[in-house]
């Protein structure tokens, strides 16, 4: 299978299929969620345990949270209690769906997993992706209020925040599955014209997005005030090298009280990238126990979760090619390992 994919855009796993498109402008007109307080959750992919730590750091702020699942809150969760747990909590709150969710709701067709995977994706993780799709299917076959929920979650949501507009996004200002927010080419001058002029379509000071896979913090500046890019990687996997820890999104009109990694002041909000600390060692039990050595989910992610990716905390704080002015600061040193 992998030969057929071989340089085949076309290929499971490879592209983004009609209906996960939209455009910039969609988001101007989105419903809008109002809140002081909000985390932006990408990436959960069926983690339990950062799903319990996630709760647990919503209920030590000062006033209520609004909690938004950005999408890929189910991947690894192919056991049907853990599926069903990740469904209970995630109906509580608002959620979009991801490539996962929207290809589990239609089924598994021509797209695979629907990750629309660029070329610098080897073709055997993709192979590998789409085949945990396929377990992940066989999981929810038989639960049709499951996959009419999903089906009907939208592909974006606006949010105020103070004085903050925020669009978001599971991939990018123009597709669900879209790469455009990846660290791969935020640093391009072309991506970055780009994406100035995604922040202007859709009227909105921020970009909150996950897809990817691999947390970014980019701020632009358009002469007088930043708008801003923070793509949390994944909140239920490792985001850096040596640190176990899953990433989300806070946005809130007080600073945290959480430890930050990094974050900005825009408009009136603290904008930070908050790290979740959650019980590794029965994450990595749970896990071999559903994907134990050999399966696709092993070969493709175990290295991460018990090493965390070859990415560094400094390498996802970015700035525009032209920024005069530094938007983001950072609290490094309130790091603390996940072991």
């Amino acid at each position: 299978m992998s030969e057929e994919l071989q340089g085949d855009a076309q290929a499971p796993g490879r592209f983004c299929p009609p209906g996960y498109g939209y455009q910039a402008a969609d988001l101007a007109a989105a419903p809008e969620l109002v809140a002081d307080t909000l985390y932006v959750i990408g990436g959960l992919y069926g983690n339990l345990q950062a799903l319990d730590a996630i709760e647990a750091m919503a209920a030590r702020e000062s006033g209520p949270v609004t909690l938004v699942f950005n999408g890929d809150f189910h991947w690894f969760d192919v056991d049907e209690a853990a599926f069903r747990r990740v469904e209970t909590v995630v109906a509580d709150h608002t959620a979009l769906r991801g490539n996962v969710e929207t290809e589990l709701a239609g089924g598994v067709g021509a797209a695979g997993c629907g990750c629309a995977y660029p070329e610098w994706v080897d073709d055997a993780e993709v192979v590998r992706s789409n085949a945990i799709l396929e377990r992940l299917a066989t999981t929810v076959a038989g639960m049709p209020e499951v996959t009419d929920r999903l089906a009907a979650l939208p592909m974006y949501l606006r949010a105020r925040i103070g004085g903050l507009a925020l669009a978001m996004v599971h991939g990018d200002a123009e597709s669900l599955a879209g790469w455009g927010f990846a660290q791969e080419v935020v640093d391009e001058p072309a991506q970055q014209q780009r994406i100035r002029g995604w922040f202007g379509a859709a009227q909105v000071d921020l970009f909150a997005s996950s897809h990817s896979c691999l947390p970014v913090a980019l701020c632009l500046d358009d002469g007088s005030d930043h708008r801003a890019l923070l793509n949390n990687g994944a909140a239920g996997m490792p985001n850096f090298s040596g640190d176990l820890r899953g990433v989300i999104t806070r946005i809130g009109t007080a600073p945290s009280s959480e430890p930050t990694l990094y974050g900005a002041r825009l408009a009136d909000a603290y904008v930070d990238a908050l790290p979740v600390t959650y019980d590794v060692a029965a994450w990595h039990r749970d896990f071999v126990a559903n994907w134990p050595p050999g399966s696709p989910a092993h070969e493709n992610y175990f290295s991460r979760l018990t090493r965390g990716p070859d990415y560094r905390i400094n390498a996802a704080v970015r700035h525009g090619v032209d920024q005069k002015q530094k938007c983001w600061y950072s609290h490094l040193s309130a790091r603390v390992r996940g072991s």
